[in-house]
């Protein structure tokens, strides 16, 4: 199947248009005709090389949203015309203790990336998985979610990686009512953290290093915000959080935050895919809290993720931008400037504006 779309060609090169093939439905595959999709800062470490060796040409894209075209013989949830999602995985062994527990993000033998793994199903020129920067994609069925119709489809796709990545901890933690719970740093992850936790039930506080953050973070749904630089109210709030949801993409002190937890507390690194700067273990021990990380959600988990937006219409609030403008939201994503996520609008890619 051909298929047009975004690529580049080196680390320092800018995205521009590429013809490549994708493999023909086997009889388990969804073919999928892509309206929209998300820019997640992932996209950019990987196109930038920032994160190991990136296997070039590239085709990023991992919030992806869009129609049914045809489907496989042995698919049976899925038909032509439906509303899909693909978020960051289009392929897992399925058969190790992870993969049975539909814990495909934890695959022991290594799961397959929408973009930029190893492609072991094949059936294309391609060694390597190209994303959603594009026209079309083949998955296998297991590897496609169904997107409520009550909701917009461009806010819903970056739902497929800032959505889960945000709500799979607070579920696991089993954040609700009667929980005081704090969303640090306010971006593509942490506006969706505050969003989640609110209709969770919870009384959320955002963390924010930014005072003119204030309001936004309100408007998204936070009861309160405490300034972090601020030392007087971060002394004040210490000890009076169950739960703390820390979205900072860059390593830091975490120590600070850690102290803002009850005993018995964690906080939930989902942000910083890097070395944390300092970890003083005197705020772990004498209070009995814990720090862990959180990696997405297994399909199960992000089939429950969209189900929930469509019953409490959650969306992600975003800019859409036209396929030709990419690099410059790329940039723009970098310096922070975007509320809280471009998605790409693929009709500009065949409508020939790219």
């Amino acid at each position: 199947m051909h298929a047009h779309g975004y690529a580049t060609h080196s680390a320092t090169e800018a995205l521009g248009p590429f013809d490549f093939e994708r493999r023909e439905p086997r009889p388990q595959d969804v073919a999928i005709e892509i309206q929209y999709c998300g820019i997640c800062h992932s996209d950019i470490h990987t196109a930038r090389s920032e994160w190991g060796k990136t296997h070039y040409p590239f085709v990023p894209g991992h919030e992806i949203v869009g129609r049914v075209t045809a489907v496989g013989s042995e698919v049976t949830r899925f038909k032509a015309g439906d509303l899909v999602g693909v978020g960051c995985l289009v392929d897992s062994c399925g058969h190790c203790e992870s993969c049975n527990e539909g814990l495909e993000q934890y695959c022991e033998n290594g799961w397959t990336g929408t973009y930029g793994s190893e492609d072991k199903i094949g059936g294309t020129p391609h060694t390597h998985t190209f994303g959603g920067y594009s026209d079309r994609i083949t998955v296998d069925e297991h590897f496609v979610l169904s997107i409520p119709e009550n909701l917009d489809p461009a806010a819903a796709a970056p739902l497929l990686c800032a959505g889960i990545t945000t709500y799979s901890p607070l579920k696991h933690w089993k954040v609700g009512a009667g929980q005081k719970v704090g969303v640090i740093g306010l971006g593509g992850l942490g506006h969706m953290g505050v969003k989640f936790a609110r209709a969770m039930g919870a009384h959320v506080v955002m963390i924010t290093t930014s005072p003119g953050k204030a309001a936004d973070a309100e408007k998204l749904g936070a009861h309160e915000v405490l300034i972090s630089k601020d030392a007087e109210a971060m002394q004040a709030a210490m000890g009076s959080f169950d739960f703390l949801l820390n979205t900072i993409p860059v390593g830091h002190d975490v120590d600070p935050y850690m102290n803002l937890l009850k005993r018995d507390g964690a906080m939930v690194i989902v942000g910083a895919v890097e070395p944390l700067t300092r970890v003083n273990g005197v705020p772990f021990i004498f209070k009995r809290r814990t720090m862990a990380g959180s990696l997405i959600g297994g399909l199960p988990e992000t089939q429950e993720m969209l189900d929930f937006c469509g019953e409490h219409n959650i969306v992600c609030d975003i800019e859409m931008i036209d396929m030709r403008d990419v690099n410059a939201a790329y940039d723009r994503t970098v310096k922070g400037d975007v509320k809280y996520r471009f998605v790409i609008d693929m009709a500009t890619l065949k409508n020939g504006a790219a």
